[in-house]
C-alpha cells in the first residue's frame, strides 16, 4: 500500500475529501446494479435485526480531533498535521456532564492523535473525576516519542489508569512503515517499551495495553487469536514487549482507505470481499448497538465510522447540547455498504471481532 507521508487528502483538494464523493463510490456499482445487495438487504434477509436498533448504551466514543502527527494510508478520519478541526474545552465540559449521568461505562477517546488537542489532559482529568469505569485513548504510540512535551504521557496514562489501545500493524518494520509511514516501526517499538517500563502491558498488570491490527492492503484481516500469539512471541523475542490483548480491525472503504482501494483498482473486488464473507451472526453485535460516537465539534453518530461520513443519528437529538440518553436510545441506526466491514468474518469493531 502506497503512503502520502505528508498531506490529507483534504489538503489535496481530492475528489474523495467531499463526503458525497464517498457515498456515491459506496451507493454506486456493484450495489446500485444489482450485482451485490445493499447491506441494509443483507440484513434484512439473513436476520431479524432489521432495522438495526441500539441496545444498552456501553460506551462513549469521543474524537477529540482530527490533527495527528501520521498520515497512514488506510486512515478512515483522513487525519494529518494539516487537519485543524479540534475540540473545545467547552464541548468537553459538556461531554462531561454527560458521563455524570451516562449509563455508559467506557470512555473511549480517539483522533486523529488524541494527545495533540490542547486540551487533551484537562479533559482526561475531569473525566477521569466524573467517573468512569474504563477509560481508554487510542494512541498511534509515536506521539510519545514526536515531541518532548509528549514524553511523559506514558507517566500521565499511568496516574489516571487510562488503559491504553495503540496502533501496531505488524511486528516488523517494513509492513508497519510501509502503512503508517517511514520510522514508525522504530518510534512504536521505543514508546511500546517505555509503556512496558511503566507496568503498562505485564502479566497480572491492572495497566491495559492492547494493540491494533489493520491489514496493509486490500485483503481482510487473518484470525485475530492466531496474530496475536504470533504477534505476542516477536515483539517478546525481538524487543521484550508485552501486552494484553490484540484487536484485529477490517479496514472500512472510507476516506484514505477507499482513495486506495480507488486508485488500485481494487474497489469492487474488496466490496465483494467483504460480501462474500458477511456472517449474519456478527451484526447481533456491532459496535453501533452499545457506542454513542460524538465529533470533535459535538455531534453525535452511530459510530466512528459513520460520523466520517457524517451520517448522524436518526433521532431529533444529534448534538451534544441536546444530549438525552433516553431519547437517544430509541433510534435505528444508519446504515451503509461500509457496514459490510463490521460484519466479515468474526466481525470487527475498535475492540477487535464481535462474533
Amino acid at each position: 500500500m502506497a503512503v502520502n507521508t505528508k498531506t490529507s487528502l483534504k489538503k489535496r483538494d481530492s475528489d474523495l475529501a467531499n463526503i458525497n464523493k464517498q457515498m456515491a463510490i459506496l451507493n454506486g456499482e456493484p450495489f446500485s446494479n444489482g450485482e451485490l445487495p445493499s447491506f441494509a438487504k443483507k440484513i434484512k434477509d439473513t436476520t431479524d435485526q432489521f432495522p438495526l436498533r441500539p441496545k444498552k448504551l456501553e460506551i462513549i466514543q469521543v474524537n477529540v480531533g482530527y490533527m495527528c502527527n501520521q498520515v497512514c494510508a488506510h486512515c478512515h478520519v483522513d487525519a494529518g498535521p494539516d487537519r485543524k478541526e479540534i475540540m473545545t474545552r467547552d464541548t468537553m465540559d459538556k461531554i462531561v456532564e454527560v458521563i455524570k449521568t451516562t449509563g455508559a461505562h467506557t470512555l473511549d477517546l480517539t483522533g486523529g492523535a488524541p494527545e495533540m488537542n490542547p486540551d487533551f489532559r484537562y479533559f482526561v482529568e475531569q473525566a477521569s473525576a466524573a467517573g468512569i469505569k474504563d477509560f481508554i485513548v487510542r494512541s498511534n504510540l509515536t506521539i510519545i516519542r514526536a515531541n518532548p512535551k509528549y514524553h511523559d504521557l506514558p507517566d500521565f496514562f499511568k496516574k489516571h489508569n487510562i488503559h491504553v489501545v495503540s496502533s501496531m500493524p505488524h511486528w516488523t518494520r517494513g509492513k508497519t512503515d510501509t502503512q503508517r509511514g517511514d520510522g514508525v516501526f522504530d518510534k512504536s517499538i521505543k514508546a511500546l517499551q517505555e509503556l512496558n517500563d511503566r507496568g503498562y502491558g505485564m502479566p497480572g498488570s491492572d495497566l491495559r495495553l492492547d494493540l491494533v491490527y489493520n491489514p496493509s492492503g486490500a485483503y481482510l484481516p487473518g484470525d485475530q487469536a492466531s496474530m496475536e500469539k504470533d504477534m505476542k512471541a516477536a515483539l517478546l523475542e525481538d524487543f521484550n514487549i508485552q501486552f494484553h490483548n490484540l484487536f484485529a480491525i477490517t479496514n472500512l472503504p472510507i476516506a484514505r482507505f477507499l482513495d486506495y482501494l480507488v486508485a488500485s483498482e481494487n474497489y469492487e473486488d474488496y466490496m465483494y470481499a467483504l460480501v462474500d464473507a458477511y456472517n449474519p451472526a456478527a451484526v447481533e453485535n456491532v459496535m453501533c448497538t452499545n457506542t454513542i460516537s460524538i465529533s470533535w465539534d459535538g455531534w453525535l453518530y452511530d459510530c466512528d465510522f459513520n460520523q466520517m461520513l457524517d451520517l448522524k443519528i436518526d433521532n431529533k437529538i444529534q448534538h451534544i447540547d441536546d444530549y438525552n440518553e433516553d431519547l437517544i436510545n430509541n433510534r435505528k441506526i444508519q446504515i451503509s455498504q461500509h457496514c459490510y466491514g463490521c460484519t466479515a468474518g468474526a466481525g470487527s469493531s475498535c475492540q477487535g471481532v464481535v462474533a
